[in-house]
């Protein structure tokens, strides 16, 4: 059976911890934080670990889980290769989506194993989060050595590691936040159109949300380059010109014209030359184009 300690009683922390407990091979050593009241709620909720408040009394483990934010990683990283508490060769690893392991290295000259392992889940509440976790893509990157170890513990949490290119993490989380965040900037931007043309609020969530749903499922079944459809792929300047001067405002004409962009390249060689350069001036934000079209 290995062991875990956590360092952070927040809900990646407890929630990582409470699925290792639960998984019956893995135990939970040391749940580690400042606040007391949080370290309790968090030792009950994970129902295992020893309560810690000084770092230097940690316990030799296998695995040690920084669950800090993005920007207190390198500092807790320091903070920890100070206590020399870690014995060489366990694994030290934080969850977060867009930094190496690297933040990591000052554990390194201890002889101790570093990585990250990024769950593609939302930990909103622990609870929910434990429940729903089965399943869950993991990914890993870091030490060689380190990745595989943490790659048999993903599982053992119910979760499906896989491998990142190393220096991948930033293209890795930029690709989660174009399909999620910008995704809900765009349904913003979809739905103040629609209100634009007069459509009924109580219609917003049906006009829109099946087309997207149906083109999500083609573009994950198709490829994006067969699922593309629309204007810019018929080379449909008219259209396109159109749209753009009902735009509300620079921001929305600039956002149309990224996307727009992204398209016409998406669309390849299916689009014919000339209308091909046509679209590009108006992407590009040329009056003239837009005053023919």
């Amino acid at each position: 059976m290995v062991a875990l300690s956590v360092i952070g009683a927040g809900r990646v922390g407890r929630s990582l911890a409470r699925l290792a407990h639960l998984s019956g091979a893995c135990r939970v050593a040391d749940v580690v934080g400042r606040d007391a009241a949080s370290l309790a709620e968090a030792r009950d909720f994970i129902g295992a670990g020893r309560v810690v408040a000084d770092w230097r009394e940690l316990a030799p483990a296998d695995f040690y889980l920084l669950a800090v934010p993005d920007a207190a990683i390198a500092d807790c990283a320091l903070e920890l290769a100070k206590t020399g508490a870690v014995p060489a060769g366990s694994v030290v690893f934080h969850a977060s989506g867009a930094c190496e392991a690297t933040l990591l290295a000052p554990l390194a000259e201890q002889g101790v194993w570093l990585a990250s392992l990024h769950p593609a889940f939302s930990f909103a509440e622990p609870e929910r989060a434990v429940a729903g976790f089965a399943g869950t893509l993991c990914a890993v990157e870091g030490d060689e050595l380190a990745c595989v170890r943490l790659e048999e513990l993903a599982r053992l949490l119910g979760g499906r590691p896989f491998r990142l290119a190393p220096g991948g993490k930033a293209a890795y989380h930029a690709g989660l936040s174009v399909a999620s965040n910008y995704l809900v900037a765009l349904t913003a931007m979809a739905e103040g159109l629609e209100r634009q043309a007069g459509v009924p609020a109580e219609l917003l969530g049906d006009l829109l949300g099946g087309l997207m749903r149906q083109t999500l499922d083609n573009a994950l079944a198709l490829g994006p380059y067969q699922a593309l459809t629309g204007p810019i792929l018929r080379g449909d300047a008219e259209t396109v010109a159109s749209h753009l001067a009902v735009l509300p405002d620079a921001a929305a004409r600039a956002a149309y014209r990224a996307m727009g962009w992204q398209t016409l390249a998406l669309a390849g060689d299916r689009l014919a030359e000339p209308a091909r350069q046509r679209l590009r001036a108006l992407l590009a934000g040329s009056s003239s184009a837009e005053r023919e079209s």
